[in-house]
């Protein structure tokens, strides 16, 4: 049925597919929420400061 570089070609792919689908799931799941979080996060604390400083420079 397979020949034995055959049979090492199909583990290989097989290898190299299985990595990339968990890493797709790894990124999708975990990684790319935790930077829209951290974005998010991010420009509320700018935003905030802003106004801050803009209620600051008023009651001067």
């Amino acid at each position: 049925m397979f020949d034995f570089d055959q049979y090492l070609g199909f583990l290989a792919f097989l290898a190299i597919f299985t990595i990339g689908f968990w890493l797709m799931i790894f990124l999708i799941t975990f990684v790319i929420p935790y930077w829209i979080g951290g974005y998010l996060l991010e420009s509320f604390k700018e935003r905030r400061a802003e106004k801050k400083a803009k209620r600051e420079a008023l009651a001067n």
